[in-house]
């Protein structure tokens, strides 16, 4: 049998009889019984997927996932395998029923084989490593990162150890480590997929109207199946409420306006990415796509970095750390600035298609155990890696990391969409790919 990468050739496969979901199925667990080496993969559930294959290989279906074997991260409930946060407190806590994203995957064919690991409570969006299932390490250089919190599912995609992975997106929680392992990571538009069933182990959070920063997102080998993955997970729970993902703008590459800007004094790129990344936008202009540079007006990117950062801040006050974080009156003006930037963004998307901009100002780094306080990135701030990613989570906005021809390890560019067209970023990066 051909190796299979994608979730969407997996499931041609499967459905043409080239091969079976028995097969995928058996060679995926034994692909992950047999690594030594990331450690992406933290819990499996043989029997439960042997069975779920083989019923899928006799039912047949029309499902966009028929059959496809996938993990997802540790944080989001599955009934029958453990949530632990990567903490010990929570080694022993099995969840009886699944998130509904996790259903709605189900529903579309995908067969949940296991878990990938994470940071000790999703705690650092540059390394994954926990207590329980220690740390997990980037397939193209085992000494280096494969990012946070999500690394254990951006490794297993790049290690070959699942067809498909969801995870989570606070702080570019799925976007850092896609960058960081060469596969693609969408951070949808805020809200899209519902985060029931992504919490810690407890009582529930406190309900709030404040908005929430996190998303839940699909990784993958290819934009195709992030597409996918959206479509069949998007919505809300509500049994009257229909939803659908948005058409994209443009079919053809040439057809697409994209905004780019390749480095900032507040996160200057190493000379890899900026190679990397110049080098795909030239290009893109030599395939006629018009490429207009420079920040969106009323875009200050620096204010709008520190914005997402006070809105970080708020998100744990209101999930009980720190009440007294901030007065009343910041609250509003910060609430003020997040609104401003998503009308600064939308006005922006009126007349361009896409924002094309680093992920990271680095490729993967090698592992650091020092304390969060003490690590610097070749001299770097360790947050410096944050500034990317902050925009398009301060305004809500749909962002795709995809990996981008480089020489060496893995570089990350990041595809921002209008709100509400996460389409519209996805099939850019699937045409710039392609």
């Amino acid at each position: 049998m051909n190796r299979l990468r994608t979730a969407t050739e997996a499931a041609a496969a499967i459905r043409t009889g080239q091969t079976s979901s028995r097969e995928l199925t058996e060679d995926l667990l034994a692909r992950i019984a047999a690594d030594t080496t990331v450690n992406a993969i933290v819990e499996t559930r043989p029997e439960y997927a042997l069975a779920a294959a083989t019923a899928a290989d006799k039912a047949g279906g029309a499902g966009p996932l028929h059959g496809v074997p996938m993990t997802v991260k540790d944080a989001i409930d599955v009934a029958g395998l453990h949530t632990t946060w990567g903490d010990p407190a929570f080694a022993d806590y099995l969840p009886t029923t699944s998130a509904p994203l996790v259903e709605r995957l189900t529903r579309a064919g995908a067969i949940i084989v296991g878990k990938s690991n994470v940071h000790t409570m999703l705690g650092d969006f540059g390394q994954t490593a926990n207590e329980l299932y220690g740390r997990t390490n980037n397939p193209h250089d085992p000494a280096r990162t494969p990012g946070g919190s999500s690394g254990g599912g951006a490794a297993a995609l790049a290690a070959g150890l699942t067809y498909l992975e969801y995870g989570s997106d606070l702080v570019g929680s799925i976007r850092l480590p896609a960058a960081y392992c060469g596969v693609y990571g969408l951070k949808p538009t805020a809200g899209v997929v519902p985060l029931d069933g992504f919490q810690p182990p407890g009582p529930p959070a406190p309900t709030t109207e404040f908005p929430n920063p996190s998303s839940l997102g699909p990784l993958a080998s290819s934009a195709a199946d992030l597409r996918t993955a959206l479509a069949v997970t998007g919505g809300p729970t509500g049994k009257a409420i229909s939803w659908h993902l948005e058409r994209p703008r443009h079919q053809k590459l040439a057809d697409y306006r994209v905004g780019v800007v390749l480095d900032h004094p507040d996160a200057p790129v190493t000379d890899e990415v900026g190679k990397a990344l110049s080098n795909q936008v030239d290009a893109l202009a030599s395939q006629g796509v018009k490429i207009v540079e420079g920040w969106p007006d009323g875009v200050d990117p620096a204010a709008q970095a520190e914005a997402f950062g006070f809105q970080i801040g708020l998100f744990f006050a209101t999930h009980g750390e720190n009440a007294d974080f901030a007065p009343l009156a910041q609250v509003i003006h910060e609430e003020q600035n997040r609104i401003a930037a998503r009308a600064a963004w939308q006005t922006y998307f009126e007349d361009i298609d896409v924002f094309l901009c680093p992920t990271s100002f680095t490729t993967a780094f090698p592992h650091d155990d020092r304390p969060f306080e003490e690590r610097t990135i070749d001299g770097r701030p360790y947050d410096a890696q944050v500034f990317w990613i902050s925009h398009a989570s301060l305004a809500g906005l749909p962002a795709v990391s995809m990996p981008i021809p480089a020489d060496g390890l893995p570089v990350g560019g990041q595809v921002i969409g209008p709100f509400h067209e996460d389409d519209t970023a996805i099939t850019f990066a699937e045409l710039l790919a392609d």
